[in-house]
This record gives C-alpha cells, structure tokens and sequence, in this order.
C-alpha cells in the first residue's frame, strides 16, 4: 500500500504528526510512507526510520516571492507523482489541501469543515472525517489515520509509543543529570521569562543547557547565563544536533514549542509551559511528560500573541516537577 502524508509546517505540528507512522507501520508492515514537506522544515524527517521518501516543496519561497511560476512548478512536481493508494492531509489548511488534491491518489482523506480552522480545505477532499478542532491534537491526527485504515488505538498505545527518531550514536557522559532549557517561541505569549527560569536554576544543582534558534533567543540565553552562571548556553545547532541534544538530556524545560514536544517524540522527560495555547489541547500527558498552565482561557482559533499569562506560572512549581523527574530518572 502506497500512502502519503500532507504536513508541511511547522516543527512542532510535524514533530507531534509523526505519531501516526509507527501505528501504520506497525498495522501494514507493507506500507510505503512518503511526506509531503516544505523544504525549509525537512530534516526534521531525515532522522525518522518511518518514512520511505520525503517530497520536499519550496512553499515557504513561493509566499515570500509570490511567483506563479514557482508555483505551477510545484503543481507539475506533484502530478508527476506515482499513484498512491492513500493520501492524509494532517494540516487542514486551503494550501495543504490543494497540494493533496494534485498528488495523484485512489482517495484524499481530510477533516470535514467543521474540524478545520479554514472551511473551503475540505472541498478537496474525497473522504472527510469529524475530528473537533479543539481536540487533542494527537487524537486528531491519529483519529484521521485510524478511522480511514480501520485500525485500533487507544491512549495506551500511545503512552507505550516508540522515540519518532533513530540515533545510532552520539551519546555523551556527565556526572550530573543535564537540564535543558528552550527560551524561545514562535510568539512572545509562549515565552516564560528568563528571570524565573533563573529562580529555577538556582533551585536545583544540575547542569543547565540553554538552548537558542534567533539572535534574540541567542541574548536571552547569554542573559540567564549571567544571571545563573551554572548554565551553559548552547551553540548554533541544526535538527541533527538538536535530535542528539534532547536525547542525551534527563529533562526539557521549555513553552509550547517544537524543542520540547521533540522531547516527548523522543520519550525524554520534559516540563511544558502554557500561557494562551491550551495545555489539554497542544499536548499528550504521560508520567514523564508533564504540563503546568497559566489557566487562561483562549479560544484555540484565536490565540493572543502578545498577552503575558505564562509570566504567572510560578517557578517553584517548576521546581517541584523538575526533581521529581530528575529523581524517577
């Protein structure tokens, strides 16, 4: 069976889409998975074991040049595509819809309009199926998935589910545990404030990486450094690097942002902080994968960017989660 996968942005909404492949595998040994992605988030899938080929799309090059060109070049890739049996559309946008509905398949399976933030995608479809938007993510995806292949999965399986990555090598030793620290995301309402991850420092004697991706996020992390000198900020990493870094940590503390969902992909311990995006909705619990919210309360169609609730997460409900995981480990 041919099956392919429509994800195209952005890290953590990929990262926490690859659930579905080791169910499908594990369901039809057989099956070929190809992912449709854009270039610009790519290696975020060369590591994974599940999936057969990746089909790269400059979209992100087509939107800042908004060229027509660009874009029937596109269009003309997917065509040439061979058939598959199957294709998932995971992001429910107008944009991944109409890719789908280029790539030639037996049936493109979607969320119906009632499950999509943008209604229109899902007149492309051939199958659509009822999963609300505001439900956990990782019971969307996989609910899409399961209900099209007709396979069975509950919250079991997915608490028992295997690291998305391989990695053959790479570890490294240390006589303390290492904590990792993701002071950036996507908007500033997903930022816990680099003060109070200096009170968490302080509060636990382990080794403390801060990791940065912007310039910005590169200040933040040289700031808490100065404030708590026993952190050690990251370099420049690229998905490789940062895959081998999360796998070598015995914690992830960080906002609703791709680094730390990486850490529950890859079965490592985290501690997830939410402000306006909700804690129930964006993430799967388990026990070593937990969540503190600042409670409030924003429609998941409308996120506010800007506003400051995670700034009230205390710290020293950090702490207590964090030795507790720090100690299971």
């Amino acid at each position: 069976m041919r099956l392919a996968i429509v994800r195209l942005s952005a890290m953590g909404d990929i990262i926490q889409s690859m659930v579905v492949l080791q169910f499908i595998k594990t369901s039809i040994p057989n099956a070929s998975i190809d992912w449709v992605v854009d270039t610009h988030f790519a290696s975020l899938l060369e590591e994974c074991p599940y999936i057969d080929n990746i089909i790269r799309l400059d979209i992100k090059e087509i939107k800042e040049s908004k060229s027509i060109f660009q874009l029937f070049v596109i269009l003309n890739k997917l065509r040439k595509l061979k058939k598959y049996d199957l294709v998932f559309d995971l992001q429910g946008l107008i944009k991944s819809a109409i890719i789908t509905r280029f790539i030639p398949s037996d049936e493109r399976i979607g969320f119906d309009r009632k499950s999509t933030r943008e209604k229109l995608a899902s007149c492309f479809y051939s199958k659509r199926y009822y999963f609300p938007y505001q439900t956990n993510v990782i019971k969307r995806y996989l609910g899409l998935v399961v209900s099209s292949l007709e396979l069975e999965i509950d919250n079991r399986d997915i608490l028992d589910k295997k690291p998305f990555f391989y990695l053959s090598q790479n570890k490294f030793e240390s006589n303390k545990p290492n904590v990792v620290i993701v002071l950036g995301a996507s908007f500033p309402s997903k930022i816990y404030p680099v003060e109070k991850y200096a009170e968490v420092v302080k509060s636990l004697q382990v080794k403390f990486i801060a990791l940065w991706g912007s310039e910005k996020e590169k200040l933040m992390a040289h700031r808490l450094s100065l404030i708590a000198p026993n952190v050690e900020v990251s370099n420049k990493l690229d998905f490789k690097q940062l895959l081998i870094l999360i796998s070598n940590a015995n914690l992830v503390i960080g906002g609703d942002t791709g680094p730390t969902h990486l850490a529950w992909a890859l079965n490592k311990p985290s501690i997830m902080l939410f402000g306006p995006t909700n804690a129930d909705r964006n993430s799967f619990q388990t026990k070593i994968n937990l969540t503190l919210s600042s409670e409030y309360n924003s429609p998941v169609t409308k996120i506010s960017k800007t506003e400051s609730s995670i700034d009230n997460i205390p710290f020293q409900d950090v702490v207590r989660l964090a030795k507790g995981l720090i100690k299971c480990k």
